[in-house]
Order: C-alpha cells, then sequence, then structure tokens
C-alpha cells in the first residue's frame, strides 16, 4: 500500500511539473511550415520551403547578449511499399546559425561548415531568409528505383547553440530553448 502511494505521488509530481519545451519559453509565437516542394530540374531533385520563424523579444536579447541560434531543417523521403514498411531514402539535416555581431549591428546566417554566410540589417529579415529555402539540392533522380510513390517529410527545428561561459553557467537548467514544429508531408510521385 506505501508504495501505491509513493508511485501516486510520484505520478502527480510528474503531471504538475511536465510541460511541453516550448511552453513559456523564448520560442513562443507563431512556428510552422507554411508551404514545401521539390522539383526535379536536370535529374536532380531540389526543394524548396517556407518556414515562419518566431519573432520574439526574448530571442533578440539572447542574440545580443552572445547566445548563438541552431536552426534545422529535417528531411526524410522515404518509399511506399505495400506489404511491408516504407524504405528509407534520404534522412538529412540542413543545419545553419544566427548570430548578431556587435561590431557591425548586423545579424548573421551561416551554415554549420561556416563556408557560406550572409548578414542581414534586421533578426526579422534573417529569420526571413533562414525560413525559405529555395533549390536546394537534395538527390539526384537516378538514385530512385522506380516511379514512387515516395512519402516527403520536413520538419523544422530552433535550438540555442553557442554561447559566452557566463551565460551558460547561468542558464544550465533552461530547455526552453529548443523546439520543433510538426511534420509536413506530402507524396511525391514522378
Amino acid at each position: 500500500m506505501y508504495n501505491k502511494i509513493r508511485i501516486a505521488q510520484a505520478l502527480l509530481l510528474l503531471s504538475l511539473t511536465a510541460q511541453p519545451v516550448w511552453s513559456d519559453g523564448p520560442l513562443d509565437g507563431d512556428f510552422e511550415i507554411h508551404s514545401a516542394f521539390i522539383v526535379v530540374e536536370q535529374g536532380v531533385l531540389q526543394l524548396s520551403a517556407h518556414v515562419q520563424y518566431p519573432l520574439t523579444e526574448p530571442i533578440e536579447s539572447a542574440l545580443r547578449d552572445g547566445v548563438t541560434l541552431a536552426f534545422d531543417l529535417d528531411l526524410n523521403m522515404s518509399k511506399r511499399r505495400r506489404l511491408w514498411l516504407n524504405a528509407t531514402v534520404l534522412d538529412m539535416t540542413l543545419r545553419r546559425e544566427l548570430t548578431y555581431h556587435a561590431v557591425t549591428d548586423r545579424y548573421v546566417v551561416r551554415n554549420d561548415s561556416g563556408e557560406e554566410q550572409a548578414s542581414f540589417p534586421t533578426l526579422e529579415d534573417a529569420l526571413d531568409a533562414l525560413g525559405r529555402i529555395e533549390d536546394l539540392p537534395i538527390l539526384v533522380k537516378a538514385q530512385l528505383r522506380g516511379d514512387g510513390p515516395y512519402v516527403v517529410s520536413i520538419r523544422a527545428g530552433v535550438r540555442r547553440g553557442r554561447m559566452p561561459d557566463t551565460l551558460r553557467t547561468l542558464m544550465f537548467w533552461s530547455d526552453g530553448w529548443h523546439r520543433t514544429c510538426d511534420w509536413y508531408t506530402w507524396t511525391l510521385q514522378f
């Protein structure tokens, strides 16, 4: 009997404290995929998508304090099969970072390898650029077997990236800096 009471108390405590990571956090606001599609150009599958990222005061404040935000776009493509599980054709993540450069008073977007970067005068412009993926080559059509159908899903995510050491010690308990939207899924047939 004592164990049942302890388990009930633990479950009640968990239900009172458990919250999704995005509630009441700095990433609240509109965060969704508005559109996405794939076109074939000269035998190469190219992804275009429009994601709306949240523009909130805590995000701007964190960037101005030296925090780097990481923006991920997960892409999954699988071949639909009738009598078996779908076969994964492609599973990739496009990673980019957003930082604020205090000397130039500009927001800098760069890919995860640091090879490509662009700067923007406002946070709104930077988030808009992050949310517009245009003609991203993802796969060569010759790698696909058959005409499909293929199921394509994308999901966008935002998380806290690098930060100064002083902020790292203050924010180690905060989990509100990670959020993903729902999967945006469609069927692709050639």
